[in-house]
């Protein structure tokens, strides 16, 4: 039995110990971590890493030796002193040594330090790949200063194939995520820096340490939108917040034809968690016709992933009342999808505002060319209508444009469009969700939808 209880305690002992903080950085030099890529200068000040941005330099890493495998939680204190460059802490991340002819590549995920006016200090970026998956303009309420000469607290917590993080104990992103590797390595960036005059900003990174083995999740503040990437599903933190699917990856149940009783015989296919619009060569609802939800919305958050082809128009529409009985695509307030490279609809219009995620031919999407994702890729689409009316269109997690629905500059926009013919365009009380047949094939999923 004594032999037996003490092979319990070292157990329990070791147990215990992997769950214990561990200190990553002894507060006097660099040993365990090694710079790779750029030329930045990293040294030991004052009990902080600090990394020194320097002009000409590709992005460099300070990197920890150790690898990490499993689950961790991350934390440390940071601070800048300026605001014209960015940094970030790698994690999950690995090296490619064959990259930039020998010069090596870290590649993985950053939570990204950000002082400028975007404030988007907690967000997460795929450093060598994917690029922004969290920009924190999906949580404006944790959009806060980085401020510069002011340590910060971080926090990065990685459990299966879920990250989490924090910013001075405020929640940031939440990201579930399809592409999480069971082990990486931990960096600290300085980033490259185009102006000689930025050369000589300073980084600073203090009290480093983890904990790993058996993570308890912490709790996060409630009504913060996941980016979730595993296609038609949702978290147990989603539910809980009144998100609902309103397509399962397997049926048409919950949808129906555009002034019909039923789901289109033709036109439209569910295969491999998608539901595809097919082509018809451009004619606009003469094949299966547009499809509707069964159910009117007012106030909500809606959430969809949409992927085109080459030079292909559909659109997502809303306060769709089916009241107008008209040919064509049904009537109601649409956010474009659209090729806006291959698709003359592009040049059309007013200013672009016929061009993807804008107000069709009301209000131009405001977007970067790096925020797109070409045919072939997967788009996030996102539209938040407020109790108030004030509605808001994202791209792959940035806000590109906003209105306010039945105000007197939305009434003049209308009264210059195509709209202008139907009374009260746009006002409708509750209304359904429409997925147009444009005649071109774009595929849907992961279309969620929060009742505000």
């Amino acid at each position: 039995m004594k032999k037996y209880l003490t092979i319990y305690f070292l157990f329990i002992t070791i147990c215990s110990y992997s769950q214990q903080w561990q200190n990553l950085f002894d507060g006097k030099s660099l040993k365990g971590w090694n710079r790779y890529t750029g030329s930045a200068i990293y040294k030991v000040e004052n009990g902080a890493i600090t990394g020194t941005t320097v002009a000409n330099s590709p992005n460099s890493f300070l990197v920890c030796k150790r690898k990490f495998t499993g689950d961790f939680i991350l934390e440390m204190e940071a601070m800048m002193s300026d605001s014209n460059t960015n940094s970030g802490v790698q994690f999950r991340s690995n090296l490619d040594a064959t990259a930039y002819e020998g010069n090596w590549k870290v590649y993985g995920y950053q939570y990204e330090f950000d002082p400028s006016a975007r404030r988007w200090t907690g967000g997460i970026y795929d450093e060598g790949r994917r690029e922004w998956l969290y920009p924190v303009s999906l949580n404006n309420k944790a959009q806060v200063y980085f401020t510069p000469g002011v340590y910060h607290k971080i926090r990065i917590e990685c459990i299966g194939n879920a990250i989490k993080t924090w910013l001075d104990g405020k929640a940031v992103s939440y990201l579930i995520d399809t592409l999480i590797t069971n082990e990486g390595l931990i960096g600290l960036q300085v980033h490259s820096v185009n102006k000689a005059e930025n050369a000589g900003n300073k980084i600073y990174w203090k009290n480093i340490r983890i904990q790993t083995g058996k993570i308890t999740p912490s709790s996060f503040d409630n009504g913060i939108y996941v980016v979730n990437l595993k296609p038609n599903t949702l978290s147990d933190y989603e539910k809980k917040n009144g998100w609902r699917l309103l397509f399962d990856g397997v049926s048409s149940k919950g949808w129906k034809g555009a002034y019909k009783d039923s789901f289109p015989s033709k036109g439209w296919v569910i295969k491999d968690g998608n539901l595809t619009v097919l082509s018809s060569n451009g004619a606009e609802s003469t094949n299966g016709g547009d499809i509707v939800t069964k159910e009117k919305f007012s106030a909500f958050d809606l959430s969809f992933e949409f992927k085109i082809t080459p030079g292909a128009n559909s659109g997502v529409k809303y306060f769709v009342t089916l009241n107008e009985h008209n040919s064509g695509s049904a009537i109601g307030l649409e956010y474009q999808v659209l090729d806006d490279t291959l698709h003359p609809d592009a040049k059309l219009g007013r200013d672009g505002n016929r061009t993807m995620a804008s107000l069709y031919d009301l209000i131009k999407a405001e977007k970067s060319k790096r925020f797109i994702r070409q045919p072939g890729g997967w788009n996030i689409g996102r539209i938040i209508v407020y109790p108030n009316n004030h509605v808001e269109h994202y791209l792959n997690g940035v806000k590109v444009l906003e209105y306010e629905r039945g105000s007197q500059a939305f009434r003049d926009l209308v009264a210059m469009s195509k709209y202008k013919i139907w009374q009260n365009f746009g006002e409708a009380k509750e209304g359904f969700i429409l997925l147009q047949d444009h005649g071109n094939e774009v595929s849907y999923r992961s279309i969620k939808i929060k009742k505000l």
